[in-house]
């Protein structure tokens, strides 16, 4: 199976495809997968916009509009996690998984899926210490708080997947685990980015919550993205243990080095992407106490065993299939003729959670109740005044974008 890895989208999807399309001519051979590890940008139409943490002067429709619309087809299955620049209003509504568009597939906030018999879990977002034991009180519309706050981890997601136990072949997440640069030639690193070196020497750079994730699921491989540069690493778990490949890779733009090519072992095609028994199970146990207000999850509330949730997916999945359900659209398709501003950044629910939950034998609980929703955002405004950005960060770099272009303006500044 041959996998491609794209740093961040930032939208451009027309130009990776076509990069892909250029690869598979001058090579001959088919790619099987695009896996893209943040910063999607998944804007259906004007109205996303207000849910996307982007500066006004730099937001742009980009491309994914078409395929959303159906006048574009993804010609590669494409799966992908959230970062720190994404339509937050549309990612809430497939907070567990689901079809963006057709043949292009969002991992959820936490989650795992098959493709063919290769395992693919993934983390959105990225790791904010301060936010990182609230529950999911974020709702739309957006404040100034909450644009930035909704992509921040939370240990819920976490907590789910540290519970995974079967192998894992591929990992995605946002920002890179806390601590990699160790496995790998940091002195070039800063060279090419000299603003990391000081995250660097305090070990501040990177997540937390995915050095936990790395040390404990050992995978083939991980990608990551966020910091805008190609990074590669080796981390061996203990003396003779496994090693998992590590890569990060910069974002779709000329002269970045956004994708890479790998070739996997896998069972004969044709591939398709599948649910996983075990992620199943383990959505099935926790799901009751996902929190939904600033309060963290009550993890010993959870009265499921995993094994009777695990034999209960199981006898599911044989009745019912273990293919996702279809894409639905939720919302108007941008029109590049008839520029329209459409009012869909509030609470929607998406056909495909419903049937996902309905395969699980689960309530919807996103929008549970509106008093609850009403409760959460009086609890959000009530620690907006912490800014989210600047000195008070536990990790400086929450925003590369903003570095680089500070950094540009100072070069062009200079002397």
């Amino acid at each position: 199976m041959r996998i491609a890895i794209e740093g961040c989208m930032h939208g451009d999807l027309d130009n990776v495809y076509k990069t892909l399309k250029f690869i598979e001519e001058r090579a001959g051979s088919k790619i099987d997968l695009l896996l893209c590890c943040g910063d999607f940008q998944a804007v259906r139409n004007e109205a996303d916009m207000e849910s996307l943490n982007v500066p006004r002067k730099y937001r742009e429709m980009k491309s994914f509009w078409k395929y959303y619309s159906g006048e574009e087809v993804a010609p590669i299955p494409t799966i992908f996690i959230g970062g720190n620049h994404e339509a937050s209003n549309y990612l809430w509504e497939l907070y567990y998984g689901g079809w963006a568009a057709p043949n292009i597939y969002f991992l959820g906030y936490a989650g795992v899926v098959k493709f063919g018999d290769i395992r693919i879990g993934g983390l959105s977002g990225i790791y904010n210490e301060r936010h990182y034991k609230l529950g999911h009180f974020e709702r739309p519309p957006y404040n100034e708080s909450t644009i930035r706050s909704v992509y921040h981890v939370r240990e819920y997601d976490v907590h789910k997947l540290m519970h995974i136990e079967e192998p894992m072949d591929i990992f995605l997440s946002h920002d890179w685990p806390l601590g990699i640069t160790d496995c790998g030639n940091s002195r070039k690193l800063i060279q090419q980015k000299p603003f990391f070196e000081k995250e660097i020497q305090q070990r501040a750079l990177g997540s937390k919550a995915a050095a936990q994730l790395l040390e404990k699921l050992k995978p083939t491989y991980w990608f990551s993205a966020h910091l805008h540069c190609k990074f590669a690493a080796s981390v061996q778990h203990g003396e003779g243990g496994p090693i998992t490949k590590f890569l990060a890779l910069d974002k779709c733009r000329p002269g970045g080095r956004f994708l890479q090519i790998i070739d996997v072992e896998a069972g004969p095609g044709p591939y398709a992407i599948s649910y996983d028994e075990e992620w199943l199970a383990i959505t099935r146990k926790f799901n009751s106490i996902l929190p939904l207000t600033v309060k963290n999850a009550k993890f010993g509330a959870s009265q499921h065993a995993m094994q009777d949730c695990r034999d209960w997916v199981r006898t599911r999945l044989q009745a019912k299939g273990s293919k996702p359900c279809e894409f639905a659209r939720t919302a108007p398709c941008y029109d590049p003729s008839h520029r329209t501003y459409n009012d869909t950044a509030g609470l929607v629910r998406n056909p495909q959670t419903e049937s996902y939950l309905e395969l699980l034998e689960l309530p919807y609980l996103l929008d549970d109740k509106f008093e609850s929703i009403q409760v959460a955002n009086h609890q959000a405004s009530s620690i907006q005044q912490d800014p989210l950005d600047g000195e008070s960060e536990e990790i400086p770099i929450d925003d590369v974008d903003e570095l680089e272009e500070l950094a540009e303006y100072e070069v062009e500044h200079e002397g």
